[in-house]
């Protein structure tokens, strides 16, 4: 009897350190994660924003017709 009680506390036991091992690592994928799309939205994303912007200004300033002479005989192999 005590043998029976004493088998069914140390899997009681040993299942709940295993859940709380899973927890915790399911914890701190989910935290990384977390911590990495914050990073990219609000550090990587305003600088890449801002880098589209001025390279779609510029196109629209440059001219459609904005290779030199000597750019175009390069590129037709003369």
């Amino acid at each position: 009897m005590i043998g029976s009680l004493l088998t069914f506390f140390a899997v009681g036991l040993v299942t709940i350190l295993v859940a709380g091992v899973v927890l915790s690592v399911i914890g701190v994928v989910f935290s990384l994660t977390l911590g990495l799309a914050s990073f990219l939205l609000l550090k990587v994303a305003p600088v890449l924003l801002v880098g589209w912007i001025v390279v779609k200004i510029l196109e629209k300033r440059r001219s459609g017709d904005s290779l030199s002479a000597a750019d175009r005989r390069w590129l037709d192999g003369d």
